[in-house]
């Protein structure tokens, strides 16, 4: 809830490895890139944050700013090793394309609903998104077109 992110590796007695502050209020997502060289943390901040933990500094890579609310949801495409997608809770809806390399937000989709967890296909380039309020539903989109290719309904909450 303060913000601070603690990087424990239990396979060693000092376990405590990083600390890393730059959210203003609670956590409520954390994501590891594929290599283990990135982290990328969203909070109710609307701040998206990545890392990186190859540099000595426990100061962030970049501040992703343009949620409008809270970030759950990150995942780290498989394909393309410095895209990550971001969804925005309820006032914000939106789903949000990042490079991580310059920090550049490369595209955004509008869902209309709380995104409240995202999914990269690992044989298709397809991204799946989980929704809450208003919609709760599940959704497929085809990447980098952001057509919607399905939308699976039936849930009556997140």
């Amino acid at each position: 809830m303060d913000g601070k992110i603690v990087n424990n590796d239990v396979r060693i007695r000092s376990h405590v490895v990083g600390t890393y502050r730059g959210h203003t209020g609670e956590i409520c997502g954390l994501k590891w890139s594929g290599s283990g060289m990135q982290l990328a943390s969203g909070g109710n901040d609307n701040v998206v944050h990545v890392w990186d933990l190859s540099s000595a500094s426990s100061r962030w890579l970049h501040r992703l700013e343009e949620h409008t609310s809270a970030v759950k949801a990150l995942a780290w495409c498989p394909f393309q090793s410095n895209l990550l997608a971001t969804g925005g809770g309820g006032t914000d809806g939106a789903i949000k394309f990042w490079n991580t390399h310059t920090g550049a937000c490369l595209n955004s989709v509008d869902t209309g609903s709380q995104v409240c967890a995202l999914l990269w296909s690992k044989n298709d380039r397809e991204l799946l998104s989980s929704h809450g309020f208003s919609q709760n539903h599940l959704a497929l989109w085809k990447y980098p077109s952001l057509v919607k290719m399905a939308e699976l309904t039936g849930h009556t909450s997140r």
